[in-house]
C-alpha cells in the first residue's frame, strides 16, 4: 500500500461510519415517530370503537316498572265502607266484599243475605247440617246426605252443585244469593221466598225468623 492510500484509508472508514451512524439515527426517528401516532391513536379513538376490540352485545334492561310485583288483589271494603250493618257479628262481616258484590248483582238488600247467612250458619263456612245442607248459605247439594230426599221417585237436588264446590265461600254466596232472587221474583214476597228457601215443613218459622233478624240487625 503506497502513502496515499494508507492517507484515504481512515477517511473512507470515518465515512462508512458516518453514513451507518446516519441511517440508525433515521431508523430510530421513524420508530419514534411511529410509537407516537400509535400511541396517539390509542388514546383518541374511543375504546368502543377500536377495530381490535368487539362491540359488546348489551342485554336489554328491563324497567322496575316491567319486574314489578303482580298487582295484589283488592283491599276487602273498609268497615266504613261495608253495606252490611255493624250490628252483625264479626262471622257475618268478615264476608262483606262476597254479600255486597252479590247483593248488588241480585239487585238485594245486603243486610237481608246477611240475615240469612246468620240464621243458617252463624258464618262459617265449612258448616254441615243434620240434612245435607252445606256452607254460609245452608245449600242442598246433589250429594251426601242429600241424595237421602227423594221427589216423585227422584232426588231432589240432583241439578244442585256438589259439596266441594259449595264449601267455597264465594261460590256459596253467590248461588244462595241469586236463588234467594229468584224465588223472590217468583213468589213476589221476601216472606214467601223465605219459606221456600228454608227447611220443609217448618211452615213460616224460618221466614219469619230471618226477617225478624233482617230488621233488628239492618239499622246502624
Amino acid at each position: 500500500m503506497n502513502r496515499v492510500q494508507f492517507a484515504l484509508f481512515p477517511a473512507l472508514l470515518l465515512g462508512i461510519l458516518a453514513v451507518v451512524l446516519f441511517a440508525s439515527l433515521a431508523n430510530t426517528s421513524e420508530d419514534v415517530q411511529a410509537s407516537a401516532i400509535l400511541e396517539e391513536s390509542h388514546t383518541t379513538v374511543p375504546p368502543l370503537l377500536r377495530g381490535d376490540q368487539a362491540l359488546p352485545t348489551a342485554k336489554p334492561t328491563v324497567s322496575k316498572i316491567a319486574t314489578a310485583a303482580p298487582t295484589q288483589p283488592a283491599a276487602k271494603p273498609a268497615a266504613a265502607d261495608c253495606p252490611v250493618s255493624s250490628r252483625y257479628p264479626a262471622a257475618i262481616r268478615q264476608w262483606c266484599a262476597l254479600i255486597d258484590q252479590h247483593s248488588r248483582q241480585a239487585g238485594l238488600d245486603a243486610n237481608l243475605i246477611a240475615a240469612v247467612m246468620l240464621q243458617e250458619s252463624g258464618g262459617n263456612s265449612k258448616a254441615y247440617s243434620s240434612s245435607g245442607a252445606v256452607g254460609l248459605m245452608q245449600i242442598m247439594p246433589r250429594d251426601g246426605l242429600a241424595t237421602r230426599f227423594q221427589c216423585n221417585g227422584k232426588p231432589c237436588f240432583s241439578a244442585r252443585p256438589s259439596m266441594a264446590e259449595l264449601y267455597d265461600p264465594a261460590y256459596n254466596i253467590s248461588y244462595g244469593v241469586r236463588m234467594l232472587a229468584g224465588l223472590i221474583q217468583k213468589t213476589g214476597s221476601p216472606r214467601e221466598a223465605l219459606h221456600s228457601y228454608g227447611p220443609m215443613d217448618v211452615g213460616y218459622t224460618y221466614a219469619d225468623k230471618v226477617l225478624r233478624i233482617y230488621n233488628s240487625y239492618r239499622s246502624p
